[in-house]
């Protein structure tokens, strides 16, 4: 059940900075799996690629899948969950001056990329 409300966070969180920042899947979701969940990068990319397979691309996430590094239940949770996510964050990002959004963005790639690199 933890799992659950996790990825139910995880989702609405990278929905939320999507719809903020146009970001979301790989800035937010898989670092998010890797470090939280504990999946391996590919595990995570192709989980990540599933959940936002619509708008992205079925094949790509096809090959993940038949590879074996899709976690189904996981990537359905985080759709749900970013779909609320990306419209709460969407709302709020339009109410936001262009100088205070580059801000917020350029700070989430640097924290994000500190992790990736000496994190993991």
């Amino acid at each position: 059940m933890n799992e659950i409300i996790l990825l139910l966070i995880v989702g609405l969180l990278a929905g939320f900075v999507g719809g903020m920042m146009g970001v979301g899947g790989g800035v937010v979701v898989i670092p998010a799996l890797v470090f939280i969940m504990g999946f391996s990068q590919h595990q995570a990319q192709g989980t990540a690629l599933a959940f936002m397979l619509p708008p992205i691309g079925l094949m790509a996430a096809w090959n993940y899948y038949k590879a074996g590094y899709v976690n189904v239940k996981y990537a359905l949770l985080l759709m749900v969950a970013f779909v609320v996510g990306a419209w709460v964050g969407s709302m709020i990002s339009v109410q936001l001056p262009d100088k205070v959004l580059k801000k917020i963005f350029g700070v989430m790639l640097l924290y994000v990329a500190y992790r990736m690199i000496f994190k993991s």
